[in-house]
């Protein structure tokens, strides 16, 4: 990545996964069981853990890692094609913004229970800080164009522009997105073009 170019970003491809609110934790593993961080992701303070659920649905049932630390409310993250494998609808939502999501059961060593709420293909997205957004001229909230080049190369429409403080400049794209422009898990770079 030119170190000049301030509108080059790493995209990193983020897999299925969940957050998991406390109380949901608790009821999936037993009260007061620590999750056993197996590494930490680009975001300052986030981890993925050992553990995985079984997520079900009408049509079937995923394996699906656990990322923490805890969130207020529990949500499970994956592509549309898993939505069809599950048999839910595929509703494209901001992490965080669960209303309205499809439900799902969520199967954990020490209980279940069903999700009313909260499974949904998350909204392509940038990370980046206050400085990083100021520096490129971009706001929280704002929604951008990232080309990946490359010998499936796409242009990326609708990428929702997140900042926080401690972020890290990083854009994530689930494994669908990943899969169209043969970018891989790691590694890949971008460039914001509009």
């Amino acid at each position: 990545m030119g170190e000049n170019n301030l509108m080059c970003v790493p995209v990193e491809v983020s897999a299925r996964h969940t957050h998991l609110s406390q109380d949901v934790q608790d009821i999936l593993f037993g009260s007061g069981y620590q999750m056993k961080i197996v590494k930490d992701l680009s975001q300052h303070g986030q981890w993925a853990a050992e553990e995985k659920i079984t997520v079900k649905g009408p049509k079937g049932d995923l394996e699906v890692r656990v990322l923490g630390p805890c969130r207020p409310k529990t949500q499970v993250e994956i592509t549309k094609t898993e939505c069809r494998m599950l048999g839910i609808p595929a509703v494209v939502r901001v992490s965080g913004d669960v209303a309205g999501t499809p439900g799902v059961r969520l199967i954990g060593p020490a209980g279940e229970l069903t999700l009313e709420e909260g499974a949904m293909v998350v909204q392509r997205h940038v990370h980046m800080s206050d400085k990083q957004a100021a520096d490129r001229n971009l706001v929280k909230g704002q929604k951008i164009k990232v080309r990946v080049a490359g010998v499936r190369g796409v242009v990326f429409e609708e990428v929702f522009v997140r900042v926080h403080p401690t972020f890290e400049l990083t854009m994530h794209i689930d494994t669908d997105e990943g899969n169209a422009c043969g970018a891989e898990m790691k590694g890949g770079v971008g460039e914001i073009i509009a």
